[in-house]
């Protein structure tokens, strides 16, 4: 692909947009900046916060440990922790910087300030809003669409900040996702200058398999990275899940050490990058292929979740896996023929997986999804492979991308709804 191609230049702007440093889980991280964003607008710590959100966003932060809290969960210690010790302007890296004085003012805010805790009134799957009081006071901030999408901003009733018309229902700042096809990112990923994206795909690939190694390392939730290793062997396609749930482990349980984003999300981002970088490591791959991959993998997951949406009832972890598994068919010399077999056999191994929420269970579903990745490229290589008609798997790579898409973000609505009601008891 030429750099004059409107693809490349969309597709650099892709990748920046996307890998994205995060501090946990996205959805409490979302919720701190927001808190924090509000206690600035009103000029002084609150005394009391009212903190609305869609059920989407319940669900994802209901369970997840959020960093730097000395092992809080849910949303009114994300809020808590966006107000004390929230620094606003460095958006998702929010409450990265927490002193060890500061996680005992956040206990002691919460047992000093009502936080009440509430499903917004609104449509949009992606919503938090936060209304901060002191005194006379207040002040409001609304985030909608995607993790950094500020739409709204008041104090005491006036508005001081909007977006324009439509803002809100935006899930990308940016319009180019169409542009994605998977013969689109094969050709960038063979072609692509890498000094156009080494410094958003380095970071990902240092962050990404930093806190996979921690995941082994250390005790984190269920520990389905040690289980796999313990359990069955260190053969490379145990080791490329393993160290994948590694990274989600740790993450969902209170690890200090920072991600990388993919479509929102860091499990994402982690299952996008590790599984290509450690199985690039085992086999000795040159680094600038192992760049290479880690750009195909996620490209082809952000491909897959522009039809999806950033939150929904269909676990993310299922599009990145097959991402995963495309990128570790790159790495032994695959083309385009493997490259899309490979996915459309992952998709139709694993898209029943549901997300009910960000917690400890997410290490063993990103797991499932990359042995799916690998299967479904080992299915390739034997000259097996599932045809269109096969259930929800329509002739054709893109069109089996669009069933899917039409299934998590149409099909799947209710589906969502059952589950947050479920996780509200």
């Amino acid at each position: 692909m030429e750099k004059k191609d409107p693809r490349y230049g969309a597709y650099v702007d892709i990748l920046k947009e996307e890998l994205l440093p995060a501090m946990g889980c996205t959805e409490p991280i979302a919720v701190a900046y927001a808190a924090a964003l509000s206690r600035d607008t009103l000029g002084r710590r609150p005394e009391r916060l009212d903190v609305n959100v869609s059920g989407n966003i319940l669900k994802n932060v209901k369970s997840v440990v959020v960093p730097n809290t000395g092992h809080l969960r849910g949303t009114a210690a994300a809020a808590a922790a966006g107000v004390v010790a929230g620094r606003a302007e460095k958006e998702l890296e929010v409450i990265a910087s927490v002193t060890p004085e500061q996680q005992g003012e956040i206990r002691t805010y919460l047992d000093t300030c009502p936080v009440k805790v509430g499903l917004a009134d609104s449509d949009q799957i992606f919503y938090i809003e936060v209304i901060a009081y002191a005194g006379e006071d207040s002040a409001k901030t609304v985030i909608s669409g995607y993790h950094t999408n500020v739409v709204r901003k008041e104090r005491n009733g006036q508005v001081i900040f909007q977006k324009e018309e439509g803002a809100e229902a935006k899930e990308s700042p940016y319009d180019s996702k169409s542009l994605l096809t998977i013969e689109g990112i094969l050709d960038f990923a063979d072609t692509v200058d890498l000094d156009d994206v080494r410094e958003v795909v380095q970071r990902q690939m240092d962050y990404n398999f930093a806190i996979a190694q921690e995941g082994l390392k250390g005790d984190y939730g269920a520990n389905i990275g040690s289980v796999l290793l313990n359990h069955y062997g260190d053969d490379i396609k145990v080791k490329v899940k393993a160290y994948a749930a590694a990274g989600s482990d740790a993450r969902m349980n209170g690890c200090e050490l920072p991600v990388v984003i993919v479509s929102g999300s860091g499990n994402q981002g982690i299952t996008a990058s590790v599984p290509v970088i450690t199985y690039a490591k085992e086999k000795g791959i040159p680094e600038d292929k192992m760049m290479r991959a880690v750009v195909l993998s996620d490209l082809i997951t952000v491909h897959q979740k522009s039809g999806i949406g950033r939150l929904s009832a269909y676990c993310g972890a299922v599009s990145a896996g097959a991402g995963a598994g495309a990128a570790i068919a790159y790495l032994n010399g695959g083309g385009y023929e493997e490259i899309i077999h490979t996915v459309v056999n992952a998709l139709a191994i694993v898209s029943g997986i549901v997300c009910d929420g960000a917690k400890a269970s997410c290490a063993a579903k990103i797991a499932a999804a990359v042995d799916a990745g690998i299967l479904g490229y080992e299915m390739y290589r034997d000259g097996q492979q599932f045809w269109g008609g096969d259930g929800i798997v329509s002739k054709g790579v893109e069109n089996t991308i669009q069933n899917v898409g039409r299934l998590a973000r149409e099909g799947m609505r209710e589906t969502d709804k059952e589950i947050i009601q479920i996780m509200l008891g």
